[in-house]
């Protein structure tokens, strides 16, 4: 249903400023949800569950952390086919992101910038929205940041306080350590801070372990402005210090493949069809550099099977979406999910 109407849906919405038609179309989806007009769509095995860190994915594909920052459409996008929904980013304290305009289409190439910076209403109100989610059967993974306003070498506080408000209602963490529109953050991503912070929240995941019985896996998520030998020794990091999953990537700064588009010098970080290429190389670095030894799901311009599939063969176990459900529509979802 929602796959036929969308065609005739999108040119409406593309002729609204890309934020209005975000929160317009988040809206839409939870009336539709509430009122059961979701309720329409088959609820069907997808796919073959997939085994991982513990937990089991109903299947292979996920929705990517910036369309729900708050967790509070879960139910109604769960009804789409996901198999799991990452939420967030979110802060310890609301914050209401960076000036707008600040979300720009490059449709010629079914790409975005984004500069949002993070805007969210805190760890709280997240974890609230998440404990009244219902008839999602997938698994939900809350992505937690620093506040804009927290200096570097006070962020582990940061993410320390949302990882313990977060945990009873997470199956998995993810630590954004990469977005380029919070100044400074991907500093974290040098080697040795890197280091510092994963022993600090390895050592908070094994508290929180023994005092509720319940184990919730940590990711990080890394950009794909990396080098080789930042890979590699962020990679040996991952390793020594045990960390359980990783997402590759986040968006990109390079321009090089909108080069000439409208919207392209915009600041903020791309993502969309252009980032496919320089997401796969960075994917299929770790994986080589991690051996199979550290899981990753693989995110970064997945927009048809093909592209999925592409993920996988990079070494990606699970792979997630976010901007092409934008340009494609939500029936991407399923024939993903059902083609994986």
């Amino acid at each position: 249903m929602l796959a036929a109407l969308y065609p005739g849906l999108r040119p409406l919405l593309f002729r609204l400023d890309p934020e209005r038609a975000h929160d317009l179309g988040m809206a839409a989806l939870r009336l539709a949800e509430r009122i059961g007009l979701l309720d329409l769509l088959e609820h069907r095995e997808l796919s073959k569950p997939v085994e991982l860190l513990g937990l089991r994915f109903p299947n292979r594909i996920g929705l990517a952390a910036g369309l729900d920052k708050n967790g509070n459409t879960i139910d109604a996008l769960g009804r789409l086919g996901f198999g799991f929904i990452e939420v967030g980013t979110v802060t310890p304290r609301p914050q209401p992101g960076n000036p707008k305009p600040r979300l720009f289409r490059l449709r010629e190439t079914e790409a975005i910038v984004n500069r949002m910076g993070f805007n969210n209403d805190g760890i709280d109100a997240l974890v609230g929205h998440v404990s009244r989610a219902r008839s999602f059967r997938g698994l939900i993974g809350i992505n937690i940041g620093r506040n804009k306003d927290t200096p570097n070498e006070s962020a582990v506080e940061d993410y320390l306080d949302c990882m313990r408000k977060a945990w009873r209602v997470a199956d998995y963490l993810a630590v954004n350590l990469s977005s380029p529109n919070t100044p400074g953050l991907r500093e974290l991503q040098q080697a040795e801070a890197c280091a510092r912070l994963l022993a600090r929240l390895k050592q908070e995941q094994e508290i929180l372990t023994r005092s509720t019985s319940r184990r919730v896996p940590l990711f990080f998520k890394i950009a794909p402005d990396l080098d080789p030998p930042q890979i590699g020794e962020l990679a040996r990091v991952f390793l020594d210090g045990g960390l359980d999953g990783l997402i590759a990537t986040n968006t990109t700064l390079d321009r090089k493949a909108v080069a000439g588009s409208r919207h392209a010098e915009e600041t903020g970080g791309l993502s969309g069809r252009p980032l496919l290429r320089k997401s796969n190389e960075v994917l299929s670095a770790f994986a080589d550099q991690l051996s199979g030894r550290i899981p990753i799901i693989g995110v970064g311009g997945v927009s048809s099977l093909e592209d999925a599939r592409e993920k996988l063969r990079c070494g990606a176990s699970l792979v997630q979406i976010y901007t092409s459900l934008i340009y494609r529509g939500p029936g991407l979802v399923r024939e993903l999910a059902r083609g994986l």
